[in-house]
């Protein structure tokens, strides 16, 4: 059966799509330019550690057995109605989006592109991208002009790798056409997979709740790491405030502090437009903040590490240190952006001699070493000087950890109250 969607870039943002679309029965190919991704996705294997949380081996086989086909062949582009673009976006060292696998994405899906297709971005991206950037090239390598003869939209991705409760179909989605024509092209597809469907005026707007639902969860988190530096020094347990402010059943939302934010929704600062090769000149100051203040948690757990050995009459030097959950959240071996590695660098330059378990991350490299790897983290905390915990897996029993550890650093505030040392 030929396919009816094209998704474009396999990884976190592609196989969530994949997989809904073609559980609500409409036939997907999937393509992406890496081979071994294909391949592994051929053979029922996960990809990389990228797409772990996304879906479980099982699913990727009951999408191959529901006729689930990828490629790294872009002729396969040329024969669908709808093409998502999904590539990766990352912050490059100046700080701005690297676009370029949606540019790469665009040259290769524009030669293939037939008349009346619909294409759809999902990639975070700055507001505009989608008319400045995507636009040209479609239009450049197909002869063709959006809004007139082909459909296109704008639609973030909102994917919770590990969401019990949000999957892809009960997640409301955000859609922004270049005509109104456009957006109805997009709201069709979009309502053969999700729920909800919500029109945004256009595609800078659909790209800017991006942008604020990014920025939101960063900022907010920025503050309760804040707070929680602050509750330390003064003697309060931050844990027992939220637990109270979470109470208030109006202009109050909980976000907890921890070692530091992970994940792939980076905070995106439209200040630094380097594709376009100018400076707004007036970035987003509260986001400039949260990520200076974030970025600063691997450095404050390392000297809490430090400070709780000396209390017991240890150095850092020579410590075993037992990291547990490397993953950059609960129940997932996705390390993207996890603060895990930052600290374990640390502690490795401090002389300290790392372990780590997180049943979710079979192996783990750091500075270029491989760190041995607890089989039964409760032996290993009874072993360790020190053990911290950077993720709460659900799978950790922390009441037997407490009592197994000779010292347990709770990044997570998951231990109960007075069985370890808090953030």
């Amino acid at each position: 059966m030929p396919a009816d969607l094209a998704v474009i870039g396999l990884g976190h943002l592609g196989l969530p799509l994949a997989q809904a679309a073609t559980a609500a029965g409409i036939p997907t190919v999937g393509y992406d330019p890496d081979a071994h991704t294909v391949a592994e996705l051929r053979a029922g294997r996960m990809p990389s550690e990228g797409a772990d949380g996304c879906l479980t081996v099982a699913g990727i086989r009951r999408m191959l057995n529901a006729g689930f086909r990828a490629t790294t062949e872009d002729v396969e582009l040329g024969r669908v109605r709808t093409a998502v673009i999904c590539a990766p976006t990352r912050l490059g060292e100046d700080r701005a989006l690297d676009l370029s696998a949606i540019t790469d994405a665009a040259r290769t899906l524009a030669p293939r592109l037939r008349p009346h297709t619909t294409v759809l971005l999902e990639s975070p991206v700055y507001p505009g991208t989608t008319e400045d950037v995507l636009r040209p090239l479609l239009e450049a390598g197909s002869g063709l002009r959006a809004g007139q003869d082909f459909h296109l939209a704008y639609s973030p991705s909102r994917f919770d790798p590990g969401n019990r409760h949000h999957a892809y179909a009960n997640t409301p989605k955000v859609i922004g056409g270049l005509t109104p024509a456009c957006t109805e092209a997009a709201a069709a597809f979009y309502g053969r997979v999700c729920e909800r469907v919500v029109r945004a005026r256009g595609p800078r707007e659909a790209e800017a709740v991006k942008v604020l639902e990014t920025n939101y969860r960063h900022v907010n988190i920025a503050l309760a790491n804040e707070m929680a530096v602050f509750c330390h020094d003064i003697g309060v347990d931050l844990w027992d405030v939220v637990r109270c402010a979470e109470t208030k059943p109006f202009g109050f939302q909980a976000f907890r502090p921890g070692p530091g934010v992970g994940g792939h929704g980076v905070p995106i600062d439209p200040n630094y437009l380097s594709y376009k090769g100018r400076s707004l000149g007036y970035p987003l100051r509260m986001v400039e903040l949260a990520q200076e203040v974030n970025g600063r948690m691997p450095r404050y757990v390392i000297q809490r590490c430090a400070t709780l050995l000396n209390e017991h009459g240890k150095s850092a030097r020579g410590a075993r240190v037992l990291l547990l959950g490397v993953g950059y959240k609960p129940d997932v071996g996705d390390q993207e952006g996890s603060p895990a590695r930052e600290i374990a660098s640390r502690l490795m330059e401090m002389g300290a001699q790392l372990s780590y378990h997180d049943p979710y991350v079979p192996q783990w490299r750091v500075l270029g070493h491989p760190v041995p790897r607890a089989d039964c983290p409760h032996e290993a905390a009874a072993a360790a000087d020190l053990t911290v915990l950077l993720q709460h897996h659900r799978k950790y029993d922390l009441q037997g950890l407490s009592v197994k550890a000779q010292l347990l650093l709770d990044t997570r505030g998951a231990s109960p109250a007075g069985a370890a040392h808090r953030l």
